[in-house]
């Protein structure tokens, strides 16, 4: 029986598999720059977005972490409640 690294390392020598990790790693990169960014401009801390979304603190750097380590994809829902908090409105576009 394979090691769950084992069978990281097999899925991504696909070539298919590598760029789709590598797109989602690039996307969601870039919208945690733009989160980070928004709640530098408000001058917030995750503490005070967290009160703000109702939440707890842990939930928003939960939030943050998952982004920069690309383990979880946060909900529209989410991203909509962060961006109300930090004075922003979440704007989506196809391109």
């Amino acid at each position: 029986m394979r090691t769950h690294d084992q069978l990281i390392a097999r899925l991504m020598q696909r070539p298919g598999v590598r760029k789709e990790v590598e797109r989602i790693e690039r996307d969601e990169g870039a919208l945690l720059d733009l989160l980070l960014k928004a709640r530098q401009e408000a001058g917030l801390t995750q503490a005070q977005v967290a009160e703000r979304m109702g939440t707890l603190p842990p939930a928003v750097a939960r939030l943050e972490r998952a982004l920069a380590t690309g383990k979880h994809s946060p909900s529209l829902a989410t991203l909509r409640k962060y961006a109300r908090a930090v004075g922003k409105k979440l704007v989506l576009d196809l391109t």
